[in-house]
């Protein structure tokens, strides 16, 4: 019996060789930048590494983060920025979409223009705005509540105040890409079907419900599965306004480890914090996948 050798055709072998040749220089800017710290930090997260030790403790950091009131209350402080912002941002953006995706197209691109300028606007520059607008002495906020006769707030400065207007200025900066992409699903959507249900009589939120809400799913994971990891990494505006205080009612994980690392520096400290919120995200990015990922057809 004959065995037959196949030869390999020199054209697929050039084409296999040059697409991994055009692939090599963003792999390599995987391994170099993305692969290797994230493995660095899992190994650092083992050791008590200061600038004068590099010591082994195991699973010493995980432990006592989970005994450290500071660490939970910014765990705690996080999932709260998480669970109101997220459902904000996406009833928000679907209902500005949808506002403004069946005007002329001046208006729509006006619309479009002034709802993104924040997201493409310098962080720093919309802090400081809004740190002006809470000042309790100047700011235009307490300006406009003392012409109802209230009297000043110090914003950020109240345990009380100080979370939900993190939360003002992180869902004013997180909108712009959701209504972008909304407007552009919603374009998306043949006429054809909307009209038909209009016909036997569907109400608006039938319409929406039956109809817009399924047909808006793969907008729907993305936007979601995004927004829940932009703001679990909310460190920017809480750095540059409240620098996690006061009392820590305003720190999150990722000032926890930007804390630990560059005032403190306790680095394999900060590297476990990293690792628990990464597998936190991870976890909840699975289940969103699951979840909505379901009805989705590409």
């Amino acid at each position: 019996m004959e065995t037959r050798v196949r030869k390999i055709n020199p054209n697929i072998l050039r084409d296999w060789f040059m697409s991994y040749l055009f692939l090599l220089p963003a792999f390599g800017f995987f391994l170099v930048f993305v692969a290797y710290p994230m493995l660095r930090g899992i190994y650092i997260s083992f050791f008590n590494y200061s600038l004068r030790k590099f010591e082994y403790v195991g699973l010493s950091n995980y432990v006592d983060l989970f005994h450290n009131e500071t660490f939970i209350k910014s765990l705690w402080n996080t999932s709260l920025l998480v669970l109101i912002t997220v459902p904000i941002v996406i009833v928000f953006s679907i209902f500005v979409a949808m506002s403004i995706y069946r005007k002329r197209e001046f208006a729509r691109s006006f619309f479009r223009g002034v709802f993104y300028l924040p997201a493409v606007s310098s962080v720093v520059s919309i802090t400081v705005v809004w740190g002006w607008i809470y000042h309790p002495n100047y700011g235009v906020l307490n300006y406009l509540t003392g012409l109802f006769g209230a009297e000043p707030i110090s914003w950020l400065g109240n345990e009380k105040t100080a979370l939900l207007s993190i939360i003002a200025v992180l869902i004013t900066t997180s909108v712009g890409q959701p209504i972008i992409l909304y407007v552009a699903s919603l374009g998306n959507i043949p006429t054809s079907y909307i009209e038909a249900a209009q016909i036997d009589r569907a109400s608006s939120w039938q319409i929406f419900r039956k109809i817009i809400w399924p047909m808006l799913m793969p907008t729907n994971l993305y936007i979601i599965v995004i927004t829940t990891i932009n703001t679990f990494q909310c460190f920017a505006i809480i750095q540059l306004l409240t620098s996690g205080g006061p009392y820590y009612s305003t720190s999150t994980v990722m000032y926890g480890v930007y804390e630990q690392a560059f005032k403190l520096g306790n680095f394999g400290m900060a590297s476990a914090m990293g690792i628990i919120l990464a597998v936190i995200i991870g976890i909840i990015s699975t289940i969103q996948f699951k979840y909505f990922g379901s009805d989705v057809e590409y």
